[in-house]
């Protein structure tokens, strides 16, 4: 592979564990991934799939007793992990930033605004005490709040959930990073405001020329936003590939229960549930984590966790559904195994 060719970010065999009395418990566990430059992957999987943690994992943020156990996190073909934290902290924000699911516990109550977008320049080097004001209007500006000049000297909460979310992104973008990873950008949000964040996501990606990490349950907004999707449970990727392919074919049973769960059929019908609920991240089965709730389990399932199964274009699965099934261009692997 050519360097032209080498993703933005390769993540390698995550796991990431807390230390807990009763023992090591994994939050990320064998996860790998890549993003490559200028596209958007959707990270997708109910709450307390491991997610949050994949992200602030790749930042290198977790706090204890939670620790990287292992992996490499390959960024412009340097590993992450083998960074001091004086280099880490020159990633985070400048290479990398990660706009925070909650604005109000992510910004700082006794700072306005103006300030803590102009300190994010300064501790980069990228802009003087002055400058750095200068470019905090241009910032509140470029993610559409209005009457900016006068608004960079509000503190947070003079400001609407939309207005603190758009502050937020304006922080990550403020060192032009080639990556920024989103994390639920929109839940406490309304619909309306919703639309106009994912929106602001979009036009910020092209005028930045971003890669894009987009963390969600909501497989709308994958796919409105998102050119490939990663589907998480568990703390383990089920599937991933193209965002079309995966909506319209899905081949994991829980990525096909997720999407049969979405309201959307007829007015009356009940609503399709997946069945059961998520294990405990310490009490796992041995086998494939959504075996207990799965439809379509048999006896592999319950041994060991199976393989990454490569299953179309740049469309890989982890089920024992398709382990050592002979792909046909005419034919789905479920044609043949069932």
């Amino acid at each position: 592979m050519s360097d032209a060719d080498e993703p933005l970010l390769r993540v390698e065999h995550l796991t990431t564990v807390f230390d807990l009395p009763g023992g090591p418990v994994p939050a990320v566990d064998d996860v790998s991934f890549e993003i490559r430059a200028g596209e958007t992957l959707g990270l997708v999987g109910e709450s307390g799939s491991g997610k949050s943690v994949t992200a602030v994992s790749i930042m290198r943020l977790v706090q204890p007793p939670g620790r990287i156990a292992g992996g490499r996190l390959l960024f412009k073909g340097r590993d992450l992990l083998t960074l001091d934290e004086r280099a880490m902290r020159g990633v985070r924000g400048a290479d990398i930033s990660l706009i925070f699911q909650e604005p109000m516990t992510a910004l700082n109550p006794v700072f306005t605004i103006g300030d803590q977008i102009a300190e994010a320049l300064r501790v980069h080097g990228r802009a003087s005490r002055s400058e750095a004001s200068a470019k905090a209007v241009e910032l509140l500006e470029a993610v559409q709040i209005p009457d900016a000049a006068s608004r960079v000297r509000d503190y947070p909460h003079q400001l609407s959930g939309g207005m603190r979310q758009r502050v937020l992104i304006a922080i990550a973008l403020a060192c032009r990073p080639a990556l920024v990873m989103a994390d639920e950008p929109t839940t406490a949000l309304d619909v309306t405001i919703q639309a106009q964040i994912l929106d602001l996501l979009r036009d910020m990606k092209s005028q930045f020329h971003l890669s894009l990490l987009l963390i969600t349950h909501d497989l709308g907004v994958i796919a409105e936003t998102a050119d490939r999707v990663a589907v998480m449970y568990a703390g383990r990727i089920v599937e991933t590939g193209p965002v079309r392919a995966i909506l319209q074919d899905p081949l994991h049973p829980y990525t096909r229960g997720l999407l049969a769960s979405i309201p959307g059929g007829a007015p009356g019908r009940r609503l399709k549930a997946i069945e059961g609920s998520v294990p405990s991240l310490g009490a796992l089965p041995p086998g494939c984590a959504f075996a207990p709730r799965c439809p379509d389990r048999f006896e592999p399932c319950a041994t060991q966790p199976p393989p990454d199964v490569a299953v179309g274009p740049d469309h890989q699965t982890r089920c024992y559904l398709y382990d050592r099934v002979p792909l046909k261009s005419d034919a789905r692997p479920t044609d043949a195994v069932r």
